[in-house]
C-alpha cells in the first residue's frame, strides 16, 4: 500500500511540474475590426454575423491589437474559414503592417479551393505548395498554423497538409527575400473583387 501511495504521489508531482499550456485567445470580437488595421482599399473588409468578410480590391487586414503586443514567434493559430466559388485569400504569419501591396514580410498560408491559381488551400505559398483540394467551397473548415522554431505545420480540419522546416541560413530569390521566419503579426488577405471569403473564431495560443 505504501508503495502505491508513493507512486501516486510521484505521478501527481510530475503532472504538477509540467508547464501549464497557454489558453486560446481570440483576436476578433465578432462585431468590429477593433485591433485590426488595413491600409489602402479598406472597404474590402467588413464584419457581418460574427464574421470578417474579405470582398473587394486587393487589401490586407493586419492584427495590431494588444494580444502579445501583436508580435508572435512560436504559436498555434486557427480560424474557421469559408470560401465562395472562385475565391482566393490567405493568412499571413510573421508579417508586419504595410500600407499597400502584397505583404513583403513573412509567409502566406493559402486559402483557395477553386480559384484559377493552382496553389490550393493549405499551401505555404510558393514555398511548399499543394494541388489537392482538401476542403470545398461554401462549407466552413478550420485552418490552423503552428510554428515552433524553424518548423511550420499547417492543418485543415486537423489533417496535416504541410510540415515544413525552414533551412538554416535560407536564401530566397529576388522578390521573396522576406519569406523567412522571424516574428510578427497575422494578416488576412482580400485578393480581388471576384473573391469572397469569410473568417471567424480567429484564435491564437502563444507558446514563446
Amino acid at each position: 500500500m505504501k508503495k502505491i501511495i508513493l507512486t501516486t504521489l510521484a505521478a501527481v508531482s510530475l503532472l504538477a511540474a509540467r508547464p501549464k499550456q497557454a489558453e486560446w485567445i481570440s483576436l476578433f470580437d465578432g462585431k468590429t475590426l477593433n485591433g485590426w488595421k488595413v491600409g489602402e482599399n479598406a472597404e474590402t473588409f467588413s464584419v457581418d454575423s460574427g464574421c470578417i468578410i474579405a470582398h473587394g480590391k486587393t487589401a490586407h487586414l493586419f492584427y495590431e491589437g494588444d494580444v502579445h503586443h501583436h508580435d508572435f514567434k512560436d504559436f498555434d493559430f486557427k480560424a474557421d474559414v469559408m470560401t465562395r466559388p472562385g475565391s482566393n485569400s490567405g493568412i499571413y504569419i510573421h508579417t508586419q503592417y504595410q500600407e499597400g501591396g502584397w505583404p513583403s514580410k513573412g509567409y502566406e498560408v493559402q486559402v483557395n479551393n477553386s480559384h484559377t491559381d493552382w496553389r490550393r488551400t493549405g499551401s505555404l505559398y510558393a514555398i511548399e505548395d499543394i494541388k489537392e483540394v482538401y476542403v470545398p467551397d461554401n462549407v466552413w473548415f478550420t485552418e490552423s498554423v503552428s510554428v515552433r522554431g524553424k518548423r511550420i505545420v499547417i492543418k485543415l480540419n486537423d489533417k496535416t497538409v504541410v510540415d515544413y522546416t525552414e533551412p538554416e541560413n535560407v536564401q530566397r530569390p529576388k522578390g521573396m527575400e522576406g519569406r523567412v521566419l522571424s516574428s510578427g503579426t497575422f494578416a488576412l488577405q482580400g485578393h480581388d473583387p471576384n473573391s469572397k471569403v469569410y473568417f471567424k473564431n480567429i484564435l491564437v495560443r502563444p507558446v514563446d
